[in-house]
């Protein structure tokens, strides 16, 4: 890792370009204080509070660039993408690039790395990084040279005189450069897309050769001199408390030194710890059989009596009664009753896990007085937020690193496991890592919530839609910062119902009262998941019905090409903290990605008996995709999924190879919940455990993936999570098309055995 010189915060502008230590010689841009390591360092730069979002970039006298990824990287791309942008604007040469991981400082601004946000929320602000950082060096030159500013080019790191020829390192005009006055954004001179030699183009992740060869450090791997490690018991419903325990046989395990009694979880739930008892040993498997010895009872506490099969019954109930509307065009209750025909069917899918590979961990330590955590985390602010009451510390003076995540799904941006790590450092004296094992991460999730739906189409004698009544009920992700909070809200319902793009004259979307029984929390594409399974799903019965290919019949419901404004019929519409302006839900998009898609497919072909393609489409995160899932289901119900195709309108892919890559992991993820996933609760308590009863997809599983992105000069839009809301539904319908099964329930499960 590279130390990176400090400068006075006396030296920085407010506006974001940073010109300054010109004590070390380096031009700082778009940086105030930089500290990387030592925590007084850290303390220095919380300062000042006004320079967010801009701290990404420095160069040293020696030409290096230093950019610094605010954001964490759990397979994304982020680390890699980020830089791109940089340096294709500074036109760099990426061999001299240094990149500093992420640290938790709120002079980044937001640092939490979900919502697919990297890119399309910091694309601009990198870019004028990197074109500013040039121009500066580029004036610097042109002083020197007695050149005007339009007579210096830049080429891999080099400046160069086109009128003398003469070339020289960005090294000899760093010091120069830092004494000039930082661009303003609109004087600011971007280069042509023609000239792009990093951004568009495929790239492998900067991580990547850390990772195949094992010696990439994730959260699990970090290690501190002295370090115990700690295993915990917790209460398996939610706000549970524990009342009993063997201390003394705990204590007999060889290697175990501590057995902690963690806080009692106060609600609202947040991101606090559940509770319970830590062991604390030498060594993890110690802590581990520690915890076995415990023998620890619990009382059940106000979800002690959770059961999802009761839970469902009352989901349905409330779907049924109605409740808050959140959108409504024309008159759906007369379209329907004056209609020709009617339609309806349900769909429920259960609560899910995020289950990434490597389970939670996080390792504590106080040194000097100041605690320092290193963990697998998606937001390190989160991380210190969370933590500082529990120490009584002030967020800023607790230093935080985020490792590599080995997977998070969003499970990681819920730091309940740093807040235990920060107890027990506390109490121990000791660094101290809280090892969260499989079982451990499965029953004490934040889970994506569990879902009813029913929808009711007015049809024509054509089959065509004339009316449209959706209605769902489910627990909302509020609920866990406010018990209070029953059923979802606004920005959850405007994840795919609110925001449905379909051209009809009556529309209503209605959500009953669902309350919260289990931590729910965002997970991989949030209530898209659920919200797109039933409308992919609707649309096909409803073409199946009416005799018409699905495309066709998706083509005429999307209808003309335009722009989709929810709040038009009285919805208030977040687009995922987009304007529509920069952003809009546009129809033209959506049915680019769904032709393409059947055509990747040939999706009119017809297919062998038993064999059946699917096909679904939805906007997400304000990007695009279509997939299609061919499947062959054997007489005995057997199914095995052959191929899939993806196509992506991500506007501007600034990395095509991970934008393909995310697609392909979409794949895996989408058919892991619509095959095999699901999480259910008796007695308060989660049944499932380990990979062994909560299933996602094997290897022998994995289809064949093909993904085409749409090209376009739109701005970036969210990649890591659109490409999952589709494929549940091209599978189901694809396991319909194979085998006239029609599925509305997830997981699939032994449904064709039925």
């Amino acid at each position: 890792m590279t130390r990176i010189h400090n400068v006075s915060k006396n030296d920085y502008s407010r506006r974001g370009f940073l010109k300054g230590a010109v004590a070390t010689g380096s031009l700082v841009l778009a940086a105030n204080v930089i500290p990387y390591g030592p925590l007084s360092e850290l303390q220095a730069a919380n300062a000042d509070n006004d320079l967010v979002n801009s701290a990404y970039l420095s160069i040293s006298p020696d030409g290096t660039v230093n950019i610094f990824i605010h954001r964490v990287e759990m397979g994304q791309g982020s680390r890699t993408g980020l830089p791109m942008i940089i340096a294709d604007e500074l036109d760099a040469d990426w061999e001299r690039l240094n990149f500093v991981p992420a640290f938790g400082d709120k002079k980044f601004g937001d640092q939490n790395t979900d919502g697919s946000t990297s890119i399309r929320r910091f694309y601009d602000a990198f870019r004028r990084a990197g074109a500013g950082a040039r121009m500066m060096l580029q004036q610097a030159a042109a002083n020197k040279w007695g050149v005007s500013v339009g007579q210096v080019d830049v080429k891999n790191h080099r400046l160069i005189n086109t009128v003398s020829g003469a070339s020289a390192d960005f090294a000899d005009f760093v010091e120069a450069a830092s004494k000039l006055s930082v661009p303003a954004d609109a004087d600011l001179v971007f280069k042509a897309k023609a000239d792009w030699k990093y951004v568009g183009k495929p790239k492998q992740i900067i991580d990547m050769k850390g990772i195949v060869t094992g010696t990439a450090d994730f959260g699990q791997d970090i290690k501190r001199e002295g370090m115990l490690f700690a295993v915990a018991t917790r209460p398996p419903a939610v706000g549970g408390k524990i009342t009993s325990y063997d201390k003394a046989a705990a204590m007999a395990v060889s290697g175990v030194v501590d057995v902690v009694e963690m806080p009692v979880l106060e609600f609202p739930a947040l991101f606090k710890p559940l509770g319970g008892v830590a062991v604390v040993a030498t060594n993890t498997w110690a802590a581990k059989k520690g915890v076995e010895a415990l023998n620890a009872q619990f009382e059940g506490g106000v979800n002690g009596s959770y059961d999802t099969e009761a839970y469902e019954a009352e989901l349905w109930q409330s779907v049924k009664k109605g409740g808050t509307n959140h959108l409504n065009r024309g008159d759906v209750d007369k379209a329907i009753s004056e209609a020709a025909k009617t339609f309806e069917a349900d769909y429920f899918v259960p609560h899910l896990a995020h289950a990434p590979m490597e389970p939670m961990s996080a390792t504590a330590e106080w040194i000097d007085g100041k605690l320092h955590i290193w963990t697998s985390c998606q937001d390190p602010q989160s991380v210190q937020s969370t933590v500082a009451p529990f120490v009584q510390q002030k967020p800023e003076d607790i230093y935080v690193e985020a490792a590599l995540l080995g997977g998070a799904f969003g499970r990681k941006s819920k730091p309940d496991f740093a807040v235990e790590a920060a107890l027990l450092a506390t109490k121990m004296k000791k660094p101290v890592k809280v090892v969260w094992m499989r079982e451990d991460d499965i029953k004490h999730g934040y889970y994506h919530t569990i879902t009813a739906q029913s929808v009711k189409a007015g049809l024509d004698e054509n089959g065509k839609v004339k009316a449209w009544h959706h209605k769902t009920a489910y627990p909302s992700i509020g609920g866990t910062f406010d018990p209070a909070s029953v059923g979802p809200g606004g920005f959850e319902m405007g994840l795919g119902l609110t925001d449905m793009p379909f051209e009809i004259d009556n529309l209503r979307v209605e959500a009953g009262e669902a309350k919260q029984q289990v931590r729910i929390g965002w997970m991989r594409s949030v209530a898209n998941i659920q919200q797109a399974f039933a409308l992919g799903s609707f649309v096909d019965e409803l073409a199946h019905n009416a005799g018409v290919n699905t495309v066709d019949y998706w083509m005429e419901l999307i209808g003309s090409d335009r722009y989709v404004n929810p709040a038009d019929d009285g919805a208030q519409y977040g687009n995922y903290g987009q304007t529509l302006e920069q952003f809009p839900i546009d129809t033209a998009r959506l049915k680019a990605v769904l032709a393409k898609v059947a055509d990747m497919a040939d999706f009119k072909r017809k297919r062998p008996k038993g064999r059946g393609v699917g096909i679904s489409v939805h906007r997400s995160f304000v990007s695009y995709v279509a997939s299609a899932i061919e499947v062959e289901v054997s007489d005995a119900g057997e199914v095995k999924v052959l191929d899939a195709w993806m196509a992506v309108d991500c506007g501007l892919a600034v990395n095509p190879d991970r934008v393909k890559a995310q697609m392909e992991g979409a794949v895996v993820f989408g058919l892991s919940l619509a095959m095999h996933s699901e999480i259910t609760a008796k007695d308060g308590a989660i049944v499932q455990g380990n990979f062994d009863d909560y299933q996602v997809c094997r290897t022998d599983e994995v289809p064949n993936v093909e993904v085409a992105i749409i090209e376009n000069d739109a701005p970036p839009g969210g990649v890591g999570e659109p490409g999952v809301p589709p494929v549940a539904p091209a599978f189901t319908n694809a396991v319909f098309a194979a085998s006239g099964k029609r599925i509305r329930r997830l997981p699939l499960g032994d449904q064709l055995y039925a």
